[in-house]
């Protein structure tokens, strides 16, 4: 499956549009993540666990659009947004 942020695909044509997908995760932190991403807050750096986290919740949410997509028949997903 094709997917790309972009409304074109360079060197294809779309020939047909045939709606809109969607793909939503939220997930929870505990509080372990928590504690540790206040104290990376006040000494400052990158806060792993919550970066983890977000990145399995956009894995899940493009796992979503494309069982969405494929559904449908389509062969690329254009003008994805990503919104964390």
């Amino acid at each position: 499956m094709i997917r790309t942020t972009t409304p074109t695909l360079q060197g294809r044509e779309i020939t047909d549009y045939l709606g809109i997908v969607v793909g939503e995760a939220i997930l929870g932190a505990n509080i372990f993540k928590d504690i540790f991403g206040m104290i990376t807050d006040i000494v400052g750096g990158r806060a792993g666990a919550y970066e983890d986290e977000m990145g399995r919740a956009r894995d899940i949410a493009f796992q979503e659009i494309e069982e969405e997509a494929a559904a449908m028949g389509v062969n690329a997903i254009v003008g994805i947004d990503l919104d964390n």
